[in-house]
């Protein structure tokens, strides 16, 4: 049987945490579209602590908040962050 390692969960829970982001700019750039209910950009900043590459990549992909400040310039201190945080936690694990 497989053992699952303390890295095996922090990279599915890191990469779930990526889509997750990314699904919400998605969903927030259809609702848009759709002129429906919005998800609030400090929710979208929040999941983006997480999933900061999902989030840069559902901005950039869908195109969606690339020029609206100061979102867009928060969004690239939460990713930095999220950075530093997921560098952490992966030397903390490999140590």
């Amino acid at each position: 049987m497989l053992e699952v390692t303390a890295i095996d969960r922090a990279l599915i829970t890191v990469l779930l945490a990526n889509l997750l982001a990314f699904g919400l700019f998605w969903f927030d750039k259809t609702q848009a579209r759709a002129h429906g209910s919005r998800v609030p950009e400090r929710l979208l900043l929040t999941f983006s602590l997480a999933g900061g590459l999902g989030a840069w990549m559902g901005q950039h992909i869908l195109r969606h908040k690339t020029r609206k400040e100061p979102f867009r310039t928060l969004l690239g201190v939460v990713i930095v962050v999220h950075l530093i945080g997921t560098a952490a936690l992966f030397y903390v694990l490999l140590r």
